[in-house]
């Protein structure tokens, strides 16, 4: 029992997690659009799901406090109160001091401190100020319809919808305010007439003071089809019993629906469904009590067909029944599948992902050893394997990878608190949020764009006066991007600012011994010492920045990640940074190389091309460090040279043409043996300094293969002082060697 119940307030704090991020989401949406009903109404759903599911656990704190909150937003809902800035401000921290209740809660419901229950009390008195006491009586002044009963069809013989609701015993105690749907029932229609049902009111001796005896019949004019009449009711579906019937001319045409449906079988429900005839709720409710009576039925007792069921629940009409059976008779017996989703704990995705490795590398030795077999048999059931192995390993690594949009939204709540404080005016703009990341990436790279995102907020952009006197709109511009470019994802935060200051950030540089001032560096140059240890421009300290710390903690989270951080800026016009990310920390297709009698693997996704040399072409460019490719100057590495592998080159070595981050290099090998599935194993802390070595691998033979790490690599070839500078004909008229 304890396990089960263990297992249930997991669920509930994933599930109130989400609810939560939800709900934040969509308030902050609301402040670009506050007249989207749907918005409020995820809100409200949000709550109300997390208050229900409290109930069942017992959590009276997170119950009370979010029924106060769930009742003003009940009157948005109602259009009886606006969503403006300092109601949705409220909301806001209301959703924060609901996280808050939860966390307690499943904290085996630890006591608030006296602080935290002070801020509670303070927000329940906020939101019982929007609560009026009101009396809302039928619509008395909207004409009363006529209402009579067809004999022979049961049915409503007027044009209007009919509505039957009673209301459950438990309604009251679950938070459920009846009068909340009438008040709202008129967003979708007009109530011509309504009568309230005392006929489940027990002698008043019996009477329990918390218990609901109300129900209603009524009669709307309404548009709308039944699906979103009956949304109306949605948050108290399980409270109460609701019986919607159409107007007599709809019957017809849902008659029309059916026979229009493509010839392909459906179950009698999903027909109804489909046409609008009956909602998802009701065909859900018949099948239970078909399934209830089921159980309870004599062993010669027939049980009704769902079809008469959903008759005499009052869901549906005889004659739409009898032509979704005419239809289902007509087309032959295809059952249609719904996708369905499972929850599934991350640690079981990571094991997951580890044994897929182990797999990966085991199948890498029996291809190695199928091979010296020289048995052709046994080599193609091998190659058959991998090919497998390969489609488990592209699927396994594709359920952990999700989208990075969850971790951006994050900080619109960010930008809308931190502009409030900082006194500016900030239209922050999301684009590439469905690029999809490694889910371990993800969680790992919110912390440094937080700290982008806030220097971009304090340092980048200038006030509204300022920009108004720089001639620029008042309203600053922020934007998080993502794309993927070459095997790797690109996020960039750009804004509008002022710009770096090149000659501010190279006076501070200088005076704390980074630089030497007659050292000659590019703009690009200046503007990373930013990122060095205990670096900062600003002229004071703040709460948000100032302290040196930030951008060092954002390349050092970064490059742990073998990712790379970049910074461009003019001065006047703004900044962008940009940070490079692997899609995956785990495994990747490779091509591995051989250098002297070392293994080396790069990753295949920034591989461009690879260029053989005759021996000719391999002593022309034995003392240089550039090639001309096609008549453009290739900068190039000699990977036994950087690593200091003993022994001689080959006699003919090949060069793997590379590319990142717009960049092109050249790295020098002995031999190529192709493509190579990698499973990216960590190096220890004493490995942590090795330049352009992001990992390494185990071969099928069991050698250890360094991983080379092309976004370093690149950056130390481009980067570095040429021995030869100038253009692609002088290149080729000093070396005569040209690569076609």
């Amino acid at each position: 029992m304890d396990d089960m119940m263990e297992e249930a307030l997991q669920i509930f704090r994933e599930e109130s997690a989400e609810l939560l991020e939800e709900a934040e989401s969509a308030l902050l949406s609301l402040e670009e659009d506050a007249s989207d009903t749907e918005l409020v109404n995820g809100v409200f759903r949000s709550f109300h799901t997390i208050k229900g599911s409290s109930g069942l656990f017992g959590f009276e704190d997170v119950v009370a406090f979010t029924h106060v909150a769930e009742s003003v937003l009940g009157r948005v809902r109602g259009s009886e109160l606006a969503l403006d800035d300092e109601l949705l401000s409220l909301m806001l921290r209301c959703r924060d001091h609901m996280a808050l209740l939860v966390e307690k809660a499943l904290d085996g419901n630890a006591p608030l401190s006296d602080d935290e229950r002070g801020k509670g009390d303070a927000l329940v008195a906020r939101l019982e100020t929007y609560l009026q006491t009101e009396t809302v009586t039928p619509s008395a002044a909207a004409p009363a319809a006529e209402v009579t009963i067809d004999d022979a069809t049961g049915t409503v013989a007027n044009e209007n919808w009919h509505i039957s609701l009673h209301f459950g015993r438990d309604a009251l105690r679950n938070g459920m305010d009846p009068l909340a749907f009438l008040r709202y029932l008129p967003k979708v229609g007009d109530i011509l007439s309504l009568v309230t049902l005392y006929d489940r009111m027990p002698q008043a001796s019996e009477m329990d003071p918390e218990d609901c005896y109300l129900g209603f019949e009524l009669d709307l004019r309404s548009e709308a089809d039944k699906q979103a009449i009956e949304e109306v009711f949605e948050f108290a579906r399980d409270d109460c019993d609701i019986c919607i019937l159409p107007p007599h001319s709809t019957i017809a045409g849902y008659a029309e629906l059916i026979d229009a449906l493509p010839d392909e079988h459906m179950p009698i429900g999903e027909i109804l469904v489909k046409t609008g005839a009956i909602t998802p709720h009701e065909l859900a409710a018949a099948l239970q009590y078909q399934q209830e009576r089921n159980s309870h039925a004599e062993a010669d007792e027939p049980v009704p067909v769902i079809g008469a069921l959903l008759v005499e629940r009052g869901s549906t009409e005889p004659e739409v029944i009898a032509t979704a059976v005419q239809k289902q008779k007509a087309v032959k017996n295809k059952q249609s599948l719904e996708q369905q989703s499972v929850r599934v704990n991350a640690s079981k995705l990571d094991s997951l992902i580890d044994l897929v490795g182990e797999l990966v590398i085991s199948g890498a030795n029996s291809r190695l050893l199928a091979a010296q077999q020289g048995d052709m048999a046994l080599i193609q059931s091998q190659e058959t394997m991998s090919r497998l192995v390969e489609d488990i390993r592209d699927t396994t690594l594709g359920l952990r990878m999700v989208q990075v949009g969850d971790t951006f939204n994050r900080f619109r709540r960010v930008v809308r608190e931190v502009s409030k404080e900082l006194g500016k005016k900030i239209d922050f703009r999301i684009s590439g949020g469905d690029t999809e990341l490694d889910k371990t990436v993800t969680e790992k790279i919110a912390d440094p764009l937080m700290h982008l995102v806030r220097n971009a907020m304090d340092h980048g952009l200038e006030t509204p006066e300022g920009r108004l006197a720089a001639g620029k709109p008042e309203t600053g511009l922020l934007s998080l991007d993502a794309r993927h470019d070459s095997g790797s994802i690109v996020i960039e935060i750009r804004d509008d600012g002022g710009g770096l200051r090149r000659d501010k950030i190279f006076a501070k540089a200088l005076s704390l011994g980074l630089i030497e001032n007659n050292q000659g560096m590019s703009d690009r140059d200046i503007f990373r010492l930013i990122f060095e240890p205990g670096f900062s421009t600003a002229d004071q300290v703040t709460n948000l920045s100032g302290r040196g710390v930030g951008m060092d903690v954002v390349r050092k989270n970064i490059d742990a990640l073998r990712g790379q951080v970049d910074v461009d800026s003019v001065l006047g016009q703004g900044t962008t940074f940009t940070i490079r990310l692997p899609l995956t920390l785990a495994i990747i297709d490779g091509f591995l190389v051989r250098v002297g009698g070392s293994p080396y693997v790069i990753p295949l996704d920034m591989v461009v091309e690879c260029i053989e040399l005759d021996e000719s072409q391999t002593d022309s460019l034995r003392h240089s460090d550039y090639i001309n490719l096609r008549d453009k100057v290739l900068p190039f590495v000699r990977l036994g040279e950087w690593f200091d592998v003993p022994g001689s080159p080959s006699e003919r070595e090949s060069i793997i043409v590379v590319r990142f981050a717009g960049e092109m290099a050249g790295i020098v090998v002995d031999q190529l043996f192709g493509e190579y599935q990698t499973v990216i194993k960590p190096l220890g802390k004493v490995f942590q300094n090795l330049r352009v070595i992001s990992g390494a691998t185990i071969l099928g033979s069991g050698e250890v293969a360094m991983i080379i790490d092309v976004a370093a690599l690149v950056k130390e070839v481009v980067d570095r002082e040429p021995t030869f500078r100038g253009s692609p004909g002088a290149l080729v008229q000093r070396h005569s060697t040209t690569v076609h």
